[in-house]
């Protein structure tokens, strides 16, 4: 890659030198901290030889911090797939549960705002339609930082909410599902090509909770992708121009993740292994009554502080579920 960078001609096609510089700095990235704690082993290692026991302390201390550096570092090396690095859109859809499940929907898009928030990411709401009583039905959020794909794929799957609902007069225990959908957001260069001839895009009036109108004008956008019936929207930019343009990146990014779908379906019939169809069970369940418990199912790892994990602590869950799925590559999506 560095001969690549070095080419005299390579600016001739900026868009080509600008992916090949960016891959360069992203290649250094990775490989720089192991070199370094390389040279950090090879030193501490050179201080005892010297067998001086004044430096017992400091090499014990040494020796920690190389500890922690390489668990660090092995852990990184967990969120190397092929988009991992990339921002992330993230859906939620309210299922079965009613005005239960949209009020679950916008307690996760709340939890997922607060982890955005957590690591500071940013994160923006681009689209968002309220339930009629409470809660959202639907909402899609852009969240951008390094490596947000790559924790956020662990959150893709059916979410499973149990509680006394506040929405029932005779305060009965209710349970509620939300599906979350995760997609990479890749610059236009690397993401699918699509026909416009293919699109039917249509505008209507943003609207906000219990139906007012945000804007006079027909500033959102929907966008019908006609060969696949894959339908985006967006209404959070003031402009309909930038609507459109943050609904293409959404619809491109559901495409490709449509055509990764397809090539892990064609290698697992290849290889004769079975393909659920579906979003299959629940991947997580928030249980906050008759006690409090937040349990991820493919990992097995649960913690009782229900409150802190809708608040946004997360990361455990996500941790778990990427340690536990090291060498599978069909897990998760593009792992």
């Amino acid at each position: 890659m560095e001969k690549e960078a070095a080419r005299p001609d390579l600016w001739d096609d900026p868009e080509t030198a600008q992916r090949t510089m960016q891959r360069l700095a992203d290649l250094r990235e990775e490989v720089e901290p192991w070199l370094t704690l390389e040279q950090r082993v090879a030193d501490a290692l050179e201080l005892a030889e010297l067998g001086d026991e004044d430096l017992t302390e400091e090499l014990v201390a040494e020796a920690e911090a190389i500890e922690q550096e390489l668990d660090r570092l092995e852990f990184r090396v967990l969120l190397s797939g092929p988009y991992d690095r990339s921002d992330a859109i993230l859906a939620l859809h309210a299922g079965a549960g009613g005005i239960d499940a949209q009020d679950f929907a916008e307690m996760l898009l709340r939890m997922y705002l607060r982890w955005a928030e957590s690591r500071g990411y940013r994160a923006e709401v681009v689209d968002r339609l309220y339930g009629e009583e409470a809660g959202i039905k639907r909402a899609t959020l852009s969240i951008s930082g390094p490596y947000a794909y790559g924790y956020l794929r662990s959150e893709r799957g059916v979410h499973r909410l149990v509680r006394l609902s506040p929405f029932d007069a005779a305060h009965r225990r209710h349970t509620s599902f939300v599906l979350v959908e995760v997609w990479p957001d890749l610059p236009e260069a690397e993401a699918v090509h699509i026909d416009p001839n293919d699109l039917k895009i249509e505008t209507f009036r943003a609207s906000s909770a219990g139906g007012q109108h945000m804007q006079k004008n027909e500033t959102a956008v929907r966008i019908t992708h006609l060969p696949t019936g894959i339908v985006v929207s967006c209404q959070n930019e003031r402009s309909q121009t930038q609507n459109r343009e943050t609904a293409m990146r959404i619809l491109r990014a559901r495409l490709m993740e449509l055509e990764e779908k397809k090539r892990r379906e064609e290698l697992a019939r290849i290889k004769g292994a079975h393909v659920e169809a579906g979003w299959g069970n629940q991947i997580r369940s928030y249980v906050l009554h008759p006690y409090q418990m937040v349990k991820d199912h493919r990992t097995g790892y649960e913690t009782g502080n229900a409150q802190a994990v809708l608040d946004g602590r997360l990361d455990e869950f996500m941790e778990a579920y990427l340690r536990a799925t090291v060498g599978d590559k069909t897990k998760g999506g593009a792992a």
